[in-house]
């Protein structure tokens, strides 16, 4: 999903490339000369210690283990020249030894045995890492084609975008949003799908799609919603054939018109925030329907309320993967408290420093994607908006990246 037009030096959503994501599960966690001075430390204490105890005591057998621990954190050509120094070194202090031939040999064929293990297991690490690293790559290209770049014009509004996927085997998520103008207006979406993996992909698309359809064809923000609902409902009845775990879509639906008002049904999401006037505050919307999904379970009707939205005020939507980070004490994002710091800062700007806030806070280690939407909205007459809109989107956005 590309996010802007220009690669940035913050960006961390690009897709590795098939041989980029080799290369990543093949590289080492050691280096060449940190393993090789261990490993000559090791051999010498070892080396030591079996001439300490002598032949009541035999400790160079002991020197089998590292040839396994070398599998979990080193490249294989690293592994398999541990093996071959550690049966090097056996060897050698078997010759010299007093034991019978019988020792030798056995003690010869098990130290063989234990490396040719270590490196087969190395060997599987790497294999498995690497179609590891395809799959988490197909996932993320996945969700980039899936979610529109951003930003976003139109007649109504100006919508930038910052979104960045967790890129971590089972851990890829199911955040998604959609800017549509139609004939009734600007809609807008922001959700997030329960759960994980390529599963969770699957029932963002099927949101998505219907949401690009609903948009331009129902009249009413709640008709929007409606389609929404029937489409995730029919999406959890094909997993159940296919023997795949249903799935509900948290979801915030906005409206747009001319006035100087926003139309807004919440499926379980997260409230949007207002920052106008050097204040930022949640939205409050009182009426909170179920995740879209699960109508079945409620016998309340969806139904929009609407909210103030003056000029040269910013409405920004996040998913919990910015509620819900946390720092290494896990402690959670302090998320409206940094907003009350940004809330002269344009849609821009505030997505930028959102997003190098969040990295520093979490130290660069998250468990949820995220995605947030900054809105304005569009000042003047169509032609106007538009001119004055294809200036701001030729920028990049913060963690914008372009295929």
């Amino acid at each position: 999903m590309a996010l802007g037009k220009r690669r940035t030096a913050r960006d961390r959503t690009a897709v590795p490339s098939g041989t980029d994501a080799v290369a990543a599960a093949a590289t080492g966690r050691i280096g060449s000369w940190a393993l090789a001075g261990g490993l000559a430390l090791l051999t010498a204490l070892i080396v030591l210690l079996d001439l300490v105890t002598g032949e009541d005591l035999r400790v160079i057998p002991l020197l089998v283990v590292v040839p396994a621990l070398a599998s979990v954190f080193c490249t294989l050509r690293q592994t398999v020249w541990v093996a071959v120094w550690i049966t090097v070194v056996v060897v050698a202090s078997g010759l010299g030894g007093d034991g019978t031939f019988w020792d030798f040999f056995f003690g010869i064929g098990f130290t063989v045995l234990a490396c040719a293990l270590g490196v087969a297991a190395c060997a599987a690490r790497i294999r498995h890492a690497t179609e590891m690293a395809r799959l988490r790559s197909a996932a993320v290209a996945l969700q980039r084609q899936i979610l529109r770049p951003l930003p976003v014009v139109t007649d109504q509004v100006f919508a930038y975008g910052l979104y960045e996927p967790i890129e971590e085997d089972r851990f890829v998520g199911g955040d998604i949003y959609e800017v549509v103008e139609s004939p009734h207006g600007t809609r807008v979406i922001i959700g997030d799908v329960q759960g994980k993996g390529l599963a969770a992909i699957g029932a963002g698309f099927a949101a998505i799609a219907a949401f690009r359809e609903a948009a331009v064809r129902e009249p009413t923000l709640t008709g929007v919603v409606e389609a929404l609902e029937d489409a995730v409902v029919r999406h959890n009845v094909f997993s159940a054939q296919t023997g795949e775990a249903e799935r509900f879509v948290t979801a915030l639906v906005l409206g747009f018109d001319d006035e100087d008002r926003v139309q807004a049904v919440n499926c379980g999401h997260l409230p949007p925030r207002l920052l106008h006037e050097g204040r930022a505050s949640a939205v409050p919307l009182r009426q909170i329907s179920v995740p879209l999904g699960l109508a079945g379970l409620s016998r309340e009707t969806r139904t929009a309320e609407s909210f103030a939205f003056p000029p040269g005020a910013t409405l920004l939507a996040v998913t919990d993967g910015v509620t819900e980070a946390r720092d290494a004490a896990r402690a959670f994002y302090p998320f409206d408290r940094r907003l009350a710091d940004w809330a002269g800062h344009g849609p821009r700007e505030l997505l930028d420093a959102l997003g190098t806030d969040l990295e520093k806070f979490t130290g660069g280690v998250r468990r949820d994607d995220v995605a947030a939407l900054a809105l304005r909205r569009a000042p003047g007459d169509g032609g106007s908006r538009r001119a004055s809109g294809a200036g701001e989107a030729a920028r990049p956005v913060a963690g914008a990246v372009t295929d």
